[in-house]
């Protein structure tokens, strides 16, 4: 029995250990000499393994942009028990063509953990994007809502790079490359077509899912803030090689063009015995964010929070940002310290992990989202405003207990018909604005 599965199933899991840094070339083997000295695909590979690479980007992107792993695996991925049918899925949806989007603002409560069994693949619930999987641009924005531990099921998404970031229950995650322990205020990271098994310690779990159909992440320049700050590359933690071998009925689900795919295998596809590269999973713990800030006057734009960024093919604007609003000191004086009032081009989703929100202190749940498309108006509600401006700015203020995040994309992201349809979708959030009334005083006449 694997120990991914013997965790899963109440026994004392074993510790997980994990290579440290973003993107480096990793080199790690299960078994002694189970990894090729000198050559990548050689005649015959130690203990009979099959040699197989899993690239990330074209092979002739540049080497500082390159991504791509070799795996020394009991069998290639290519081998299945019977061919992939089509799976019918309620809550998820790949394509975003033709759906309508509106300029109101839009914020959805928590939607509950399902009663009926549901596993992580069948538990995710889309809550718009934008762009498609054919183009590489853009995203899908989802929620996961799950009961169910996957036990002989697999799961791989070709249409793109998965960023999760788990709201309620850690999730155990076994890979091809390793097995992931995350709980919430930790993110993953999963590399297009990577299979993985979602497990669930504690029995249930929410959350979200970026689905980033364009370039991987990687984490921005720092330009003027220097060598060090925001998300530091060696807080990023990736697994050290693992692997099952079992065999028995067992079945692979794959997302390609938009839609889910299901195929039998024999055996279990996490049997990498080494593996070396770096296209690879890894976790943060976004309480390390090395916050930056104003200590001056005036509130930074939310750039200042950008943690990982999907690169467009225009320079300066990203295909999907992901930002987040950690715990931190605001020493602005004579400033309005929450998030001003603001238009913006790019669309932004946000999430809430933990906590409050601190421009918005009421309605914005845990677990649920909000969404402003471009150049819909929106800022603190009435009353965080008020508050604001009583505040006494000559003091450092803390905002402690909280941890919000951004996925930001330069396009329109169309919410699906589903999500419009939930009961969690709050009819009256823009009232949150209506408290906002006139302040104008002009100076009377002479």
């Amino acid at each position: 029995m694997s120990t991914a599965i013997a965790a899963a199933e109440g026994a004392a899991p074993a510790p997980l250990q994990y290579l440290q840094g973003f993107g480096n070339h990793f080199a790690t083997e299960a078994l002694p000499g189970a990894l090729p000295q000198g050559r990548n695909s050689p005649q015959r590979c130690p203990y009979g393994l099959y040699a197989e690479q899993l690239s990330g980007t074209a092979f002739t992107a540049p080497r500082q942009t390159n991504r791509r792993s070799w795996l020394y695996r009991i069998r290639p991925a290519a081998v299945l028990a019977r061919p992939f049918r089509p799976l019918a899925h309620r809550g998820l949806a790949g394509r975003f063509e033709g759906l309508s989007v509106s300029p109101n603002p839009l914020r959805w409560s928590p939607p509950p953990i399902p009663r009926e069994p549901a596993d992580f693949v069948d538990g995710l619930l889309t809550l718009g994007g934008t762009g498609s999987p054919d183009s590489h641009a853009g995203c899908g924005i989802h929620w996961y809502l799950a009961n169910r531990s996957m036990r002989d099921r697999f799961f791989y998404d070709a249409d793109g790079e998965l960023l999760i970031v788990p709201q309620l229950g850690r999730l155990r995650v076994a890979t091809e490359l390793g097995t992931i322990e995350a709980a919430p205020q930790e993110v993953l990271l999963i590399p297009r077509g990577l299979r993985f098994r979602v497990e669930l310690p504690d029995g249930q779990a929410r959350g979200y899912v970026c689905e980033s159909f364009g370039a991987p992440m990687r984490l921005p320049d720092l330009g003027p803030i220097g060598s060090n700050g925001l998300a530091n590359p060696r807080d990023f933690q990736t697994p050290v090689a693992w692997y099952e071998d079992r065999e028995g009925e067992m079945e692979l689900v794959a997302k390609l063009g938009g839609e889910l795919w299901s195929a039998a295998l024999d055996h279990s596809p996490l049997d990498v015995v080494a593996w070396h590269g770096n296209n690879a999973p890894c976790k943060y713990d976004l309480r390390r964010f090395n916050t930056m800030g104003s200590v001056s006057y005036d509130h930074p734009d939310p750039s200042i929070f950008l943690v990982l960024q999907a690169l467009s093919d225009t320079p300066g604007v990203d295909s999907v940002d992901f930002v987040i609003f950690p715990p931190r000191w605001l020493a602005g004086e004579d400033t309005f310290r929450p998030p001003w009032f603001h238009r913006n081009i790019a669309s932004e989703c946000m999430g809430l992990i933990h906590g409050v929100y601190d421009a918005k202190a009421d309605g914005f749940e845990p677990g649920g989202a909000s969404l402003h498309n471009c150049m819909t108006g929106h800022g603190p509600d009435a009353g965080t405003f008020e508050r604001a401006l009583s505040a006494d700015t000559r003091k450092p203020q803390r905002i402690g207990d909280t941890m919000a995040f951004m996925f930001e994309t330069r396009t329109l992201i169309r919410p699906t018909r589903l999500a419009l349809e939930l009961p969690q979708l709050q009819p009256d959030y823009a009232q949150c604005w209506h408290g906002l009334t006139k302040r104008f005083s002009p100076p009377a006449a002479q």
